[in-house]
């Protein structure tokens, strides 16, 4: 009887450049995303240009 070893599992391998920057865009615009939600929200029935 032999055992199938399973061959030895080191560190993840780095995704590519391209995948980190996939997914630094993703969360930039995710945030942006927020900061516009909530400035709307606090600009409801406000009207900037009061004088």
């Amino acid at each position: 009887m032999t055992k199938d070893k399973k061959p030895e599992r080191g560190p993840k391998p780095t995704p590519s450049r391209e995948d980190r920057l996939k997914a630094a865009l993703k969360a930039n615009l995710t945030k942006r995303k927020a900061q516009s939600r909530a400035r709307a929200a606090n600009n409801t029935g406000k009207d900037t240009a009061e004088e």
